[in-house]
């Protein structure tokens, strides 16, 4: 789908509906390609402080003394 950018004004919620199920929609000004609208993807992962209690057990159990005396030393340039 290409329009004009007066006639994507007047659109917009339609055009928006288009884009998120999936039809380029292409702006364009003086039949020239301007934009092309894309839905933003569903945001995954954390939702908020705390999120990550559910796996803070698995974490917690990662970061081993071995581990962590490792990581001290990659931070200090030491292999």
């Amino acid at each position: 789908m290409r329009l004009n950018i007066l006639e994507a004004k007047n659109r917009l919620s339609e055009l928006v509906r288009a884009a998120r199920a999936g039809t380029e929609v292409v702006i364009a000004k003086n039949g020239r390609p301007m934009v092309r609208l894309v839905p933003v993807p569903a945001s995954g992962g954390l939702k908020g402080f705390g999120s990550l209690k559910a796996v803070r057990g698995n974490v917690d159990r990662a970061f081993t003394p071995a581990v962590e005396r490792q990581t001290a030393r990659l931070f200090r340039g030491r292999v």
